[in-house]
């Protein structure tokens, strides 16, 4: 094993509750629900649904697009700034400067919004790679080709890495690009179903980093 990828959103750090939330508040305060079953198209990937059309579907008329989006976006990050790492993630991190492995960041998410949270926790150094889809749908997750990237920079076969997800989207891409994936879901991925996952784990925290590494020492010379 030579090489931990990480997804970001739900799995290092918990924004997909308090990105559902704004949304959901969004979504009372014109009179209705966000559906949970539209909404779990866009975890963890960019551009498989849009929330905003939607509601102006319900409401039967255009909104004001970017005022409403301006002040859901500072409700959310209020809730997110509240966060710490996930249970587990800095157990990892630690276990891959031990052994020497590379660590890298692999999400759809933009690469502005990562390094923000990144500094806010104290982890903005020490990754050998962070890939990002930038807001382009076609890179997105569930292809492989962030994977696939970051597989290429960090010079490692997918046989060499392990990959952390928290949604079925995240899971399929690394499952894509050949990789032994670990799955584990958050508060709203949880009842998504992670089945195409290697192992899904309810938090780091239950399994130490070396008894995952050992586990798949042992899966490869099997």
């Amino acid at each position: 094993m030579r090489a931990f990828l990480f997804d970001f959103d739900g799995l290092i750090l918990d924004t997909e509750a308090p990105s559902r939330a704004g949304w959901e508040r969004l979504y009372r305060e014109h009179g209705h629900e966000l559906p949970h079953d539209k909404w779990a198209l866009v975890v963890g990937t960019h551009g498989a649904w849009d929330p905003m059309a939607h509601l102006e579907e319900l409401v039967g008329e255009p909104l004001e697009r970017e005022a409403l989006n301006e002040r859901r976006y500072a409700h959310e990050l209020s809730l997110i700034e509240a966060e710490g790492l996930r249970p587990g993630i800095e157990d990892y991190l630690a276990a891959a400067r031990r052994h020497g492995l590379k660590r890298a960041i692999v999400s759809s998410s933009s690469r502005r919004w990562i390094e923000m949270h990144l500094r806010r926790l104290g982890q903005a150094v020490g990754w050998d790679a962070i890939v990002t889809a930038d807001r382009d749908a076609a890179r997105a997750k569930p292809a492989p080709t962030l994977y696939l990237e970051a597989l290429d920079l960090l010079g490692v076969s997918p046989q060499e890495a392990v990959a952390f997800e928290d949604s079925p989207n995240g899971v399929r891409a690394a499952k894509a690009a050949g990789i032994f994936c670990v799955a584990v879901p958050n508060e709203v991925t949880r009842s998504l179903g992670l089945d195409e996952a290697d192992l899904v784990l309810d938090s780091l925290a239950e399994l130490p980093p070396d008894e995952l590494l050992a586990r798949l020492g042992q899966r490869a010379l099997s």
